[in-house]
């Protein structure tokens, strides 16, 4: 996957709360945006328009955007837990006009690198509902909980983890 670097400042308000990170968890979203690509997301955080929330990629059909370093803590799971301590966040765009299934390629792929660049197991792979309850990232959700469509998603990051080890 091709990832396009585009750092938030590390004077902004998001990225002054972080601290050193040693990821042993992948978090899966959904921005639930259905105007905002991935570049749209990046100008969003560089902005400030998110307030204290950051995460480390935002993926959409066409390309992989890293906000922050993986080796800084985002705020995107839990508030601060451990979810947001040791994990990479990685945002799926869900733009009108673009496909979801390729956006879903995409993140699985990612997903799939930094397993093997972090050595991360499967099963740290997770839905942002892990940490919370929330339902997210929602399109991968049955009846708001993992389930087929999340089992899917992991089967295409098992593959791609596969052919990349």
């Amino acid at each position: 996957v091709h990832i396009n670097r585009d750092f938030m400042s590390p004077r902004s308000r998001a990225r002054r709360a972080a601290h050193s990170m040693h990821p042993r968890f992948i978090t899966i979203h959904s921005t639930a945006n259905p105007k905002g690509d991935a570049a749209a997301h990046a100008r969003a955080l560089k902005r400030g328009a998110m307030g204290s929330l950051n995460w480390h990629f935002t993926v959409d059909q066409y390309c992989a955007v890293q906000h922050i370093p993986l080796n800084e803590t985002g705020r995107h799971a839990d508030r601060g837990g451990p979810g947001d301590m040791y994990s990479i966040g990685i945002e799926m765009c869900e733009k009108r006009g673009q496909s979801i299934v390729k956006t879903f390629d995409r993140a699985a792929k990612l997903a799939a690198y930094n397993m093997y660049a972090h050595d991360i197991p499967l099963r740290n792979v997770v839905p942002h509902y892990y940490w919370t309850g929330k339902r997210c990232p929602h399109l991968l959700l049955d009846n708001g909980k993992p389930g087929f469509k999340w089992s899917w998603f992991i089967s295409r990051v098992d593959y791609y983890y596969r052919c990349i080890s």
